[in-house]
């Protein structure tokens, strides 16, 4: 792409964009998918469970039995709830890495195009701006290292988060255990 776009290079832009949206809208319906997915599966579960449940209360013959009954029931519910949150965590977590993944290219192919056009504006640039064509690659590359900077420490704070999560739900798991 020269200093002036052409109607090729707008087209092929627009092409470009419209491709990279599909590809976001893939990833989200891969998701969602996993999701319903997910969402099925737990109900065709809690259904059998439900059905399995009633026929041991159905079979219940003294008072001692519906205690023991009701704590059998208690804990797998709780550790069923913790997979069930913990799945879509992940799901979550990983269609969330795949945007990323998907923005982050877009946004490097977008750089290198702005760098491409700055270098040819240098090349066809008058005698005596170089200084200003130094100074915007200078911006550039400042703008790039605090996306970068901040692009990173998203990408702790979610790990922090992630961490913390895992050890709650493990500590909750354990207190429901006793």
């Amino acid at each position: 792409m020269g200093l002036y776009p052409t109607p090729e290079d707008l087209s092929a832009a627009q092409k470009q964009n419209i491709e990279a949206m599909m590809k976001l809208s893939q990833k989200a319906f891969e998701g969602i998918e996993k999701m319903v997915e997910l969402q099925l599966n737990a109900a065709r579960a809690s259904l059998q469970e439900t059905a399995d449940k009633f026929q041991a209360l159905m079979s219940v013959k003294d008072a001692q039995d519906v205690v023991s009954l009701n704590s059998d029931i208690a804990a797998p519910n709780a550790e069923k709830a913790l997979a069930y949150s913990r799945t879509i965590y992940d799901i979550a977590s990983q269609t969330s890495s795949e945007f990323h993944r998907l923005v982050d290219a877009q946004i490097a192919d977008a750089n290198k195009k702005l760098i491409d056009a700055l270098d040819d504006f240098s090349r066809n640039a008058p005698a005596g701006s170089e200084s200003v064509v130094a100074m915007m690659k200078s911006s550039l590359t400042a703008a790039n290292s605090a996306y970068e900077t901040a692009n990173k420490a998203a990408r702790q704070v979610v790990e922090m988060a992630e961490r913390n999560m895992r050890a709650a739900a493990e500590a909750g798991l354990n207190a429901s255990k006793r």
